[in-house]
């Protein structure tokens, strides 16, 4: 039995191998014979080969529009990163145009109280009032970096001049501050003016060199101009004296004190108590005798001090 099967089998593949090797001639006399189905199974042949070529085309386009995509993706992400680092270097401008108006605007506020400016004239903290008309357009970026240009360069000048001003305005306030122009002590009236005067000892009259200011003992008396104590003791008649240099050919003696606070070569400034107010050397009570110096000439002291709610006594 088994030698039946393989003998069939054997057979089986000799016809299967003639049938394989005459399968072009059979191809032939099918077309031959059977053109309407022989064409069909080419076109679906065809058919079958173009879609398998469309599909290898189609896959190498997707991978071209990919790669354009991931390139323009990258462009952009460039474009973005560019954009920012724009946007923080003019936010980094405005920081700097930010403190300069800052500094200005502190500036200005102290040059209004050194000039002495009515309270509302120049009022550092609320905006400038500004209008306009006519069509509104977008600014290019190279507009904004120029007006930014534009506006440090005038807060730059603006700086200048202000600086300037308050050099000038401060030059100005230490030449008032070295001139006596305050009173030598507070909340009081003359007693005994400048000049030609009966004597209050000994009968006859005498020269008056000082203002004579009313005050109780231990009042505060203070230097009415910056300067330097030039003396600080003892002077005949004068009792216990002060004496101020104030650099620019004025120098004024406090007198007839009860206790001097400042030495010679010390710092006085204007306003500043300097001496105890008292009745030391030739005096018949407790005040204060001022004297003001102009190069090496006495002179009134009235025309300093002016009015000041001054009282005759």
């Amino acid at each position: 039995m088994n030698s039946s099967i393989l003998m069939t089998f054997t057979t089986y593949l000799n016809n299967a191998r003639y049938w394989v090797m005459d399968l072009p001639y059979r191809a032939r006399d099918f077309i031959s014979f059977r053109p309407g189905v022989a064409a069909i199974v080419l076109a679906s042949i065809g058919v079958a080969a173009g879609a398998g070529a469309r599909t290898g085309i189609g896959s190498v386009e997707v991978e071209q529009l990919q790669t354009q995509v991931a390139r323009q993706d990258s462009q952009l992400e460039g474009v973005r990163g560019h954009a920012q680092h724009e946007v923080n270097a003019m936010a980094a401008r405005l920081a700097e145009l930010q403190a300069e108006a800052n500094r200005l605007n502190a500036l200005g506020e102290r040059l209004t109280r050194i000039g002495q400016l009515e309270d509302g004239e120049f009022d550092f903290d609320k905006p400038v009032g500004v209008g306009g008309a006519g069509p509104v357009r977008d600014m290019k970026p190279g507009e904004l970096h120029d007006g930014l240009d534009q506006l440090q360069a005038q807060l730059q000048s603006s700086g200048g001049q202000l600086t300037l001003l308050e050099s000038l305005l401060f030059n100005r306030q230490l030449d008032r501050n070295a001139v006596p122009s305050r009173m030598p002590i507070a909340n009081t009236y003359i007693t005994s003016g400048f000049g030609g005067r009966a004597d209050p000892f000994g009968g006859g009259s005498q020269y008056h060199k000082g203002i004579d200011f009313k005050a109780s003992i231990g009042d505060p008396v203070t230097a009415v101009a910056d300067g330097v104590v030039s003396y600080s003791g003892v002077r005949s008649g004068y009792g216990q004296v002060i004496e101020i240099d104030h650099g620019n050919g004025y120098v004024t003696r406090y007198a007839h004190n009860s206790r001097l606070l400042l030495k010679v070569g010390d710092l006085a400034r204007a306003g500043q108590t300097i001496a105890k107010a008292g009745s030391t050397g030739r005096s018949t009570g407790a005040h204060v005798h001022l004297e003001v110096w102009e190069n090496g000439r006495v002179v009134n002291p009235r025309k300093f001090l002016g009015d000041q709610g001054i009282k005759r006594g």
